[in-house]
């Protein structure tokens, strides 16, 4: 039996704050199934990646009502709802679904990821110092935020009140939302300690939270074994944010060996097993073999890319676009293990990850530990053999991150985990 449910709107999201708990000892496992029974898990922390960021406000609240009914039902003692931590998706449909299936009338809401330069201030969400709006973000093509203020943000999909908890200022708390400033880890810290277990039960906020919640719950242990990872890196970039767009260049100019895929190599589901699709594929299996570190790309950093008129041309809209690009990309993937690769794998978008995993059909991950923050490094089972791969969100980490991950597995240096332990490599 699970004692804490996190319910994630999409999979990196769902494994960053699932390791916050794996990597302090908690048994942890992140599934793909809402259907998924919360009483057979033998781990004391269960992540459903829900999927719901991408669905309508109607559907993704119904979804998250109806795990958290069942989990509640099966004698699931707390529940934390992941938000992104940029507020991407249908935040305010699924905290005020949390509420209505546990039938209570206040919940904290904690949506600063300090450690990612993520915080609120006066109920303002930043990025790096600037309102999310005028970030990345609120530029992003697929799922842009539309609102700083994170109280009108949430008004958008819900009339459940937002009460605005300043730090460091007292606040009564009336029925609603009760939505917590934090600028620091520190203030995170403080606000946890002041809720403790029994104004936690149930909660919501990103993986800067869940760092919290696993020590205030008790879900700690020994920490993780780090197996030996493969030498060899395989990238495989599925997301268009300007953030992985500048690790991917800084990648090919520190020499990673790299493919764009093409408008028919993304978009044409028949491509990857007809014979020129299988030519390419044993191609690029015999440069990944060569090389040690390589990339696999849907970006085209030239801005010469014809995917949009290729796909418009195909009666495809921007969101058919979208999942076609991840399917296609974890089709690939597979083709490619098929084929007998051997690496360890990094995978970008929540999207490319989901579908790389529906197409080996594996329901479930294990975390491990962070390789950096916001990077994740996970296990899967796939005929009989067990694979690393390593997963981020594609608006975190610094430029040099894919060229520094490089480094420390073929170098078999230490890692850092969040609870500041070294771990081999």
């Amino acid at each position: 039996m699970a004692k804490l449910l996190i319910i994630a709107d999409d999979f990196t999201g769902a494994l960053d704050t699932g390791v916050q708990f794996a990597a302090r000892g908690a048994a942890t496992c992140v599934v793909t199934d809402l259907t998924f029974d919360v009483a057979q898990t033998r781990a004391e922390v269960l992540v459903l990646d829900a999927e719901t960021r991408h669905l309508n406000a109607e559907e993704a609240y119904g979804v998250v009502y109806q795990a958290v009914q069942a989990a509640l039902k099966a004698g699931c003692q707390y529940i934390y709802k992941k938000t992104d931590s940029c507020l991407r998706g249908n935040v305010g449909a699924e905290l005020t679904a949390v509420l209505d299936a546990a039938g209570m009338d206040t919940m904290p809401f904690l949506p600063a990821f300090p450690k990612m330069n993520r915080v609120t201030k006066n109920g303002i969400h930043y990025i790096d110092g600037i309102p999310v709006t005028d970030s990345v973000f609120g530029k992003d093509p697929f799922e842009p935020v539309r609102q700083s203020s994170v109280a009108e943000l949430i008004g958008r999909q819900s009339a459940t009140p937002v009460i605005l908890h300043r730090f460091g200022e007292e606040c009564e708390t009336l029925p609603g939302i009760q939505l917590y400033d934090a600028q620091s880890d520190e203030e995170l810290e403080w606000i946890g300690r002041q809720l403790g277990q029994k104004g936690l039960r149930l909660s919501a906020g990103c993986a800067g939270f869940a760092a919290v919640l696993a020590e205030i719950l008790g879900l700690e242990g020994s920490g993780p074994e780090l197996p030996k990872l493969k030498p060899d890196l395989f990238i495989v970039c599925g997301s268009v944010n300007p953030v992985t767009i500048r690790q991917m260049q800084t990648a090919k100019e520190a020499g990673f060996p790299h493919v764009h895929l093409k408008p028919h190599q993304k978009l044409d589901p028949a491509w990857p097993k007809s014979p020129e699709g299988q030519e390419e594929i044993q191609n690029w299996l015999a440069l990944a073999n060569k090389n040690g570190c390589y990339i696999l790309d849907v970006n085209d950093s030239a801005g010469e890319d014809d995917t949009a008129y290729y796909a418009g041309h195909q009666g495809l809209t921007v969101e058919d676009t979208r999942i076609q690009i991840a399917s296609q990309l974890g089709l690939l993937m597979k083709l490619l293990l098929d084929a007998g690769l051997d690496a360890t794998i990094l995978c970008t978008g929540g999207d490319t990850l989901l579908a790389l995993m529906r197409a080996v059909n594996v329901a479930g991950l294990i975390p491990v530990c962070e390789m950096a923050p916001g990077v994740v490094l996970a296990v899967f089972q796939y005929r009989d053999k067990q694979y690393h791969i390593i997963s981020k969100s594609g608006g975190f980490g610094e430029p040099g991150l894919f060229c520094e991950l490089a480094a420390r597995i073929r170098a078999r240096m230490n890692v850092t985990v969040q609870t500041g332990k070294k771990i081999p490599v």
